[in-house]
This record gives C-alpha cells, sequence and structure tokens, in this order.
C-alpha cells in the first residue's frame, strides 16, 4: 500500500487510536488529524496527532465535514465505542438518514454504512489493522503455560460456538468452563462477557475471541489489550484463546508480562 500523507483516525475509547497514530507517523504519514467522541476518545490521543476535533457520537455530518475540510482521503475507524453510548445515541439528520434505510442495526450494517458515506466524500475506509501489521497475533501459544488436553479440548469446543455466533453477528466471544458455555457476548463487549462469565465458573475459564466468518477488516476486528488482560485476571480466567493473523495485540510486551504474571495463557489458532 501506498503510504498516504495524510490520515484521519475516527477514535474510540482505548490505546488503540494512539497506538495507530504512533505507527502511522514511524511509517511516514505526514498530517494525522482525529475526529474524537465526547465522553469516549482518551484526552491523552491530543498529543499524538496533529489536530483533534471533538463531536457527540451519532454527529455523521460533523464527521464527514471535518474530513473533508482537512482534505483527508484515508480513514482508519480505531477503538469502539462504548455500547451505553450507541443506545443513547442523538443522531444527527445525516445519520438520521444512514440509520431510516438499514433493516438491521447491528455493528457490521451501521459501519459498513458509515463506510459508504466516508466514500460518497471521496474517503477511503482503511483496515483497522493498517500501520499495525506487526500487533497481528501469530499462531501458537503467546504467553503462560502450555495448555492442559482438557484446556485444548474446551478452545476447540469454544472456536466452533464463537464462530456460530460471530456468524449470526451476535458477538465474538464466549467463555467455556468443563464443557459448558457459561457466557456469550452480545451487544455489552467482551470485558462484561468475561465478568458475567467468571463470576458464573469461578475460576480456571476459558476464553475464546473470533473474528466473523467474512470479518470486514476495515472494522469490528478483534482486539486484546492490556485492559482485557486485567479484566480476565480478576475474573480469574485460565486461557484466552484468540484468531491467528485476525486479531491485534496491543502492547504486546505488556500483555505477554501481564499474562505472564497472572498465569493466563494466551493462544491463537
Amino acid at each position: 500500500m501506498k503510504i498516504p500523507a495524510a490520515l484521519g483516525i475516527i477514535a474510540g475509547n482505548g490505546v488503540y487510536p494512539r497506538l495507530l497514530a504512533n505507527a502511522a507517523r514511524k511509517t511516514g504519514v505526514k498530517k494525522i488529524i482525529a475526529a474524537a467522541f465526547t465522553g469516549e476518545t482518551d484526552l491523552a490521543l491530543t498529543q499524538h496527532v496533529d489536530l483533534i476535533e471533538w463531536m457527540r457520537v451519532g454527529q455523521l455530518n460533523r464527521l464527514l465535514k471535518f474530513l473533508r475540510e482537512q482534505q483527508i482521503h484515508h480513514a482508519i475507524m480505531a477503538g469502539q465505542i462504548a455500547p451505553k453510548n450507541l443506545f443513547d445515541l442523538r443522531p444527527d439528520w445525516k445519520a438520521l438518514l444512514v440509520l431510516a434505510k438499514l433493516k438491521q442495526r447491528n455493528a457490521e450494517s451501521i459501519f459498513a454504512a458509515i463506510a459508504g458515506e466516508l466514500a460518497k466524500v471521496d474517503v477511503d475506509l482503511l483496515p483497522a489493522t493498517t500501520f499495525l501489521e506487526d500487533s497481528l497475533a501469530p499462531a501458537g501459544l503467546i504467553a503462560g503455560p502450555k495448555l492442559s488436553r482438557r484446556e485444548e479440548e474446551e478452545v476447540a469446543y469454544g472456536w466452533k460456538v464463537a464462530k456460530e455466533i460471530a456468524r449470526l453477528d451476535i458477538g465474538q466471544t464466549v467463555i467455556v468452563k468443563t464443557g459448558t458455555i457459561v457466557a456469550v457476548e452480545a451487544f455489552e463487549g467482551t470485558n462484561d462477557a468475561i465478568k458475567r462469565g467468571g463470576s458464573l465458573a469461578r475460576r480456571g475459564a476459558v476464553m475464546v475471541k473470533v473474528a466473523k466468518p467474512n470479518q470486514d477488516m476495515r472494522f469490528d476486528v478483534p482486539v486484546i489489550g492490556v485492559e482485557t488482560i486485567r479484566v480476565a485476571a480478576e475474573a480469574k480466567l485460565r486461557v484466552i484463546a484468540i484468531e491467528a493473523g485476525k486479531t491485534l495485540l496491543l502492547e504486546r510486551d505488556a500483555i505477554v508480562d501481564f499474562a505472564g504474571r497472572t498465569g493466563i495463557s494466551i493462544v491463537a489458532r
């Protein structure tokens, strides 16, 4: 891919937008701007971009206008928007028009519609992994002790179920304990699914997080960060299984260290 001269980051929460900005800068992107959302985007991002514009979730017209005024032709969606904020959404007229055309309102359909609106103003939405290819999980054991045969079986079972719920666009994560699915991720997000599964399993559960069968790499790409490991450790999970080549490990060294110290194994397949 030819390195764009300018990049727009549509920035959700967490460290992902900041890491992306730094990686893009190292690759040679000269101008980096961010569309940030009040109550979501980390204020620290301000120090890593040339210009930041704060807006409310749902202000699609303002987002398009900002990118157009800054002559941005390449953008990346980085970081999630908290589900509660999507429910509290107060869409502007542009967003209302887009939502009105959707038969189903799930992550896939909403983000695809936004990508379509971006294309109309000559903004190409790049894969969410762009500039962060080195952070994609490699196959094999990434952290922690080797899995037991029983844990391998739990992963295989969880994988089959997770792929099916991902195909149905329900979620991408399941929590397994002794051959039983104790939690399925839905709209609440991965961390809340881990907490619920951990409270039911008590300890030693296996988490499986996968990409969708036809994953659009522009959005909703599986991500594991330090916060994921912290929540998993509090829930006393034993294993985190992810999809190799399709899952971003943000701040990998810190993740491996934290997982090792808390006895959590991370495996990619």
